[in-house]
């Protein structure tokens, strides 16, 4: 689809987080029809807009998705400060990109965590910040007022988890480009899934008849799958084995990375944290397979206990998947040297061993999926979020 933009326009992805907010320049290259992460960025953190709540507490799941299913959503003073905080971040981060580049016109691409609004433009359910019912709508007047013209209003808030299944599909170096059938795994603040099938992309929602977002799934501890599959939630982990504070953690440099680093040197505290971690992602990897190919195997519950469990039979049965991507920053830790010993090689060890010794799966499948090193990979895009957001306002003019 091509667009015709008749002034000089900057295409930007934004992808929005829980502790910042990233702009990005998109490059459109047309020979190619892929694109391409620019070379200017300009990363804004919520910490550095005035009025914002350091202690900020979110509510509890349930409670945000009984208000969203009866349509009685009414955020809290709180939610509401700290939602015009988001939005000062953004519209600051944009119009630092636009000086940059020298251009005020822009067509933006957003991409934010959480269940939006039925007009796609707010978010009415969020695990980590605040329900911003009209962020779109507050941003765009931001906008106006610090003189940046959009090509087009925001359309919607994009999935940032849908997004890195676009990056990884439209960028050169996208992982989902070649593939057939794929499936994404997305660990940072929170965690992100993508799928596609039959050459083509299938969002979470849907084919949420079927399967279920790693968010909405609770381990057989009873804690929700994003705590023991996301990056931050490893470090949460630890923190509670070892009796410090994230706060604390965060001041000495103690990050996933170096938790590793404790596990190799025998640290009981880093070992028993990814233990749980380890046989949560083998299982949630194996959950993908088996649900891909015989249909929903039941081994997770709900976060939210009213979700309807997902049905046995889709389209789809019998399929496998050629590529597992792994990205973000849980991508890193699989790439790092330590990280390797530590989590990814375990991992796939329990995950062969799962599909082997599974009742569920026959020895079609279980021969494809011998070599896993094959199939699941590490995406080489950081950025797939914003990537993925610039793209989608693109394709959406």
């Amino acid at each position: 689809m091509e667009i015709r933009m008749d002034k000089p326009t900057l295409l930007i992805g934004i992808d929005g987080g829980a502790t910042k907010v990233s702009a990005w320049e998109i490059i459109h290259d047309t020979e190619k029809s892929t694109f391409s992460l620019g070379n200017a960025s300009v990363t804004k953190s919520y910490r550095e807009i005035d009025r914002f709540i350091p202690n900020f507490k979110p509510l509890d799941l349930p409670t945000q998705l009984h208000e969203r299913d009866v349509a009685a959503i009414n955020p809290t003073s709180e939610e509401k400060q700290q939602a015009a905080v988001y939005v000062e971040a953004c519209a600051q981060a944009i119009a630092c990109l636009t000086e940059k580049i020298s251009c005020a016109n822009v067509l933006i691409g957003i991409g934010m965590p959480g269940l939006k609004t039925v007009d796609k433009r707010g978010i009415a359910v969020v695990a980590n910040g605040p329900r911003m019912l009209d962020y779109a709508q507050n941003l765009e007047k931001r906008l106006k007022e610090l003189n940046i013209k959009l090509l087009a209003p925001i359309s919607h808030l994009g999935s940032d988890a849908d997004y890195c299944g676009i990056g990884e599909n439209y960028s050169d170096e996208g992982l989902f480009r070649t593939a057939k059938n794929a499936y994404y795994l997305g660990g940072g603040t929170g965690v992100a899934d993508a799928m596609k099938l039959d050459g083509k992309l299938l969002t979470f929602d849907n084919a949420k008849t079927w399967i279920a977002k790693t968010w909405e799934m609770k381990s057989e501890e009873g804690l929700p799958l994003e705590r023991v599959t996301s990056v931050s939630g490893i470090q949460r982990t630890y923190s509670e084995f070892t009796g410090k504070t994230v706060e604390e953690l965060n001041s000495a440099g103690i990050f996933p990375l170096q938790i590793s680093e404790l596990a190799k040197q025998g640290e009981k505290a880093a070992i028993k944290t990814f233990e749980l971690v380890n046989n949560n992602l083998a299982k949630l990897l194996y959950e993908r397979i088996v649900t891909l190919n015989r249909g929903w195997p039941d081994l997770f519950g709900f976060v939210n206990p009213n979700r309807v469990k997902p049905v046995s039979e889709h389209e789809h049965i019998g399929k496998v998947f050629d590529t597992i991507v792994i990205g973000q920053r849980l991508g890193d830790l699989f790439e790092d040297k330590i990280g390797n010993e530590i989590v990814k090689t375990p991992i796939l060890y329990r995950l062969h061993k799962l599909i082997q010794n599974s009742e569920h799966l026959d020895g079609y499948v279980k021969t494809h999926y011998q070599n896993l090193d094959s199939i699941v990979k590490t995406s080489k895009l950081r950025e797939a979020p914003a990537l993925g957001a610039g793209i989608d306002a693109f394709l959406s003019k």
